[in-house]
């Protein structure tokens, strides 16, 4: 499914030649560098910047041989270059070239995932806002509960996506580090001046101590990062499916002009984008679990890692990617059904105001246990028999001498229930530091 709010660029931001164009800007940052240290002569400099280049079908080539995509990559170049190329990986090891380009290329996926967020988080407030005060059943164990509004649901929503951009602008803080510091990071043959130009032109800050590689703890935090997206996502997702039960149909996935449910029963609309979203979390998280697998390295490095990431890094990245714009664009279109949540709630006969009759027996000076058993009594009578809560309750001896007739009806009142709504919209809303009003760090 195409959304208007896909964003292409996540899937080319992990393409081959993206990847290894990636590792070239960090090797010319790093000639650059050297040659500001005087260790390589400005005509050389000159040359590789005019003529370090690749083609993606050679590497290939050479990796068949060579059986090291590093030295593969760097012989493709070295023979645009020609002898000038003896400059180039000057001190260097492969690790330098793949971790910081690694957090280079995942710092722009971080971007584009949080302007993916600020767009869901757009939508949310909109659906928020218009649905205030749609009344709507809650409902707890599945069992109608007490009343809320499906406004309130989107705004729970939009405080959720919340935390989750506060938590991917930190992901993305962790995962900005480079390592330029040699073969154990011990800077032998590098002066550290070049790790700091090359990371500080990438946007990115050095690791502080690093062995041959960027610890995976920070991988594994922004992977988890994404996992809580993922997981965040199927949670409304399953909800949105629940809501649109035949039996219940109180909100649904836009359905096309065109578009089929079932091979077999022409009837069908169902939850489509609800249920893809339900199942590329599981990947999503399962991701997260091998970053983590991924924190403990042999000494100073082993390559354990490396192989995971390959798939991993651009896995996740682009799933989120693609989850956070279809859901974005199943909210923007949803359609939902204020007369069905007024006839759902009606299913009820009014025993979703259980509470506040025993709370005004209590205020009458009841025990409360012996509030709850009345109010009890009369509720499962109409659970099992039917009829109506509230003259049920009129015709009780013991709340009857409790209550007036009028004060059982005040226990009805739906404005009693939600008369905190603004107030909870006031704090999810009007938050002077609310996280989606700050700029895009950079």
């Amino acid at each position: 499914m195409i959304s208007r709010y896909s964003r292409p660029e996540m899937a080319g931001l992990w393409e081959p030649e993206n990847r290894y164009r990636t590792w070239l800007e960090v090797e010319i940052l790093a000639c650059e560098a050297n040659a500001r240290l005087g260790l390589i002569p400005a005509r050389a400099l000159a040359t590789i910047r005019k003529k370090a280049d690749f083609n993606v079908k050679r590497i290939d080539e050479l990796e068949k041989t060579v059986k090291h995509d590093v030295i593969a990559f760097l012989t493709a170049v070295n023979e645009k270059v020609g002898p000038d190329s003896r400059y180039i990986h000057l001190g260097l090891t492969s690790s330098d070239v793949l971790d910081t380009a690694l957090a280079a290329l995942m710092r722009r996926a971080a971007d584009i995932i949080i302007k993916d967020i600020r767009l869901l988080l757009g939508v949310l407030r909109k659906k928020a806002r218009r649905y205030k005060d749609t009344v709507m059943i809650g409902r707890s164990h599945g069992v109608h509960a007490e009343p809320v509004t499906f406004g309130l649901k989107m705004a729970l929503w939009y405080e959720e996506m919340n935390r989750a951009l506060e938590r991917m602008l930190r992901a993305r803080d962790v995962i900005s580090v480079g390592k330029v510091s040699g073969a154990v990071g011990t800077f032998a043959n590098i002066d550290p001046f070049v790790e700091r130009y090359v990371c500080r032109k990438l946007g990115l800050e050095p690791e502080p101590v690093a062995t041959q590689v960027v610890q995976r703890d920070r991988h594994a935090e922004f992977l988890t990062t994404l996992a809580l997206i993922a997981s965040s996502l199927e949670k409304f997702s399953v909800e949105l499916r629940h809501l649109q039960r035949t039996e219940v149909l109180e909100a649904e996935e836009y359905f096309s002009e065109g578009q089929k449910g079932s091979s077999a029963m022409p009837h069908k609309r169902n939850p489509i984008s609800a249920e893809n979203l339900t199942g590329l979390a599981r990947v999503v998280r399962a991701n997260a679990f091998a970053a983590m697998e991924n924190v403990a390295l042999w000494h100073e490095r082993d390559i354990s890692h490396s192989s995971v990431e390959r798939i991993i890094v651009p896995d996740s990245t682009i799933l989120i990617d693609y989850m956070l714009a279809r859901f974005t664009s199943l909210v923007d279109r949803l359609f939902v059904y204020p007369e069905n949540m007024k006839r759902n709630m009606e299913i009820s006969r009014g025993l979703f105001h259980s509470e506040a009759v025993m709370l005004a027996l209590v205020g009458k000076g009841l025990q409360r246990e012996t509030a709850y058993a009345a109010v009890q009594r009369n509720a499962m009578h109409i659970w099992k028999h039917g009829g109506d809560f509230k003259e049920r309750l009129k015709l009780d001896r013991v709340i009857g001498e409790q209550l007036t007739d009028r004060e059982i009806d005040a226990c009805f009142d739906l404005s009693h229930t939600l008369k905190k709504v603004d107030y909870i919209f006031k704090r999810v809303f009007n938050k002077r530091t609310n996280i989606t009003t700050k700029a895009p760090r950079h």
